[in-house]
């Protein structure tokens, strides 16, 4: 059975996906086609924060991206020595907040040590934040233009200072529309599709209907998380499966249950 995901494909220590791993133990044919590029916004200034952590109280990472832009700071004001020899540890005498796995993985790359890895989506690690002490300096979010307003609302109300940065912007995928195009000629309508984030949606869907036509009945749609599931609902496609957690095997386990429940209707 063929399934759609729309993301990046990332190889990890295997050398294979982890979702296309993790939907091939239950028997499921995966394929990624990207959807979103990404701009890097305001570097210089956000290479400036990460020179002065004394100025805050840690770190809020919601995705890979946020990640990706420390990297490229150190990487453009040459300041990497910095960040071995005093930097990094400066960091690690505070918490680093992060949602989920992949962007867990990435901060860690960097040396830094993470906290809140298990929640699986930006409302809970607000609540892990508002459930230790709260810090005297503010915490600093390096966000997306898009970024959702529940953390930054939820840590307001109980009075815990966070300073944001936008330090991208997502931008659709230059090939999305003839990728699209080449799965559907060659491998058909797939029996379910699952979404990353709302842009994501946003940027695909017209050219998924267009291509899929009556067929759209047929097909599953799944959601990373609740967020991306609101979004489709808004759209108002029917939501067969969100994933527990943004991890490759919730996302595998809830595609195959809402495959099987499906098959037996």
């Amino acid at each position: 059975m063929k399934v759609l995901l729309l993301k990046d494909p990332k190889e990890d220590d295997c050398g294979q996906d982890p979702y296309i791993r993790e939907l091939g133990l239950y028997g499921l044919e995966a394929t990624l086609i990207p959807v979103l590029s990404f701009e890097f916004l305001s570097l210089p200034s956000f290479s400036e924060k990460l020179s002065h952590p004394e100025g805050y109280g840690g770190l809020i990472f919601t995705s890979p991206r946020a990640v990706e832009a420390v990297e490229l700071c150190l990487e453009k004001d040459n300041k990497t020595e910095a960040w071995k020899k005093s930097l990094k540890e400066k960091w690690n005498a505070k918490p680093a907040y992060v949602v989920g796995s992949a962007t867990a993985s990435l901060v860690r790359k960097i040396g830094l040590e993470t906290e809140g890895e298990k929640c699986g989506n930006a409302e809970k690690l607000a609540e892990y934040i508002c459930s230790r002490e709260s810090p005297a300096l503010p915490l600093l979010f390096p966000c997306g233009t898009l970024k959702g307003e529940i953390l930054p609302k939820m840590l307001k109300d109980q009075g815990i200072p966070m300073e944001s940065i936008t330090v991208y912007q997502k931008i659709p995928h230059p090939g999305i529309q003839g990728n699209l195009k080449s799965y559907f000629s060659k491998q058909g309508v797939p029996a379910s599709i699952t979404f990353f984030s709302p842009s994501g949606l946003t940027y695909s869907l017209q050219h998924i209907q267009e291509l899929a036509g009556d067929s759209i009945r047929q097909i599953q749609f799944a959601a990373i998380g609740p967020t991306t599931a609101r979004a489709l609902a808004a759209q108002g496609l029917p939501v067969s499966c969100t994933a527990e957690l943004p991890t490759p095997g919730a996302l595998a386990t809830g595609i195959r249950k809402a495959l099987h429940a499906h098959s037996c209707c």
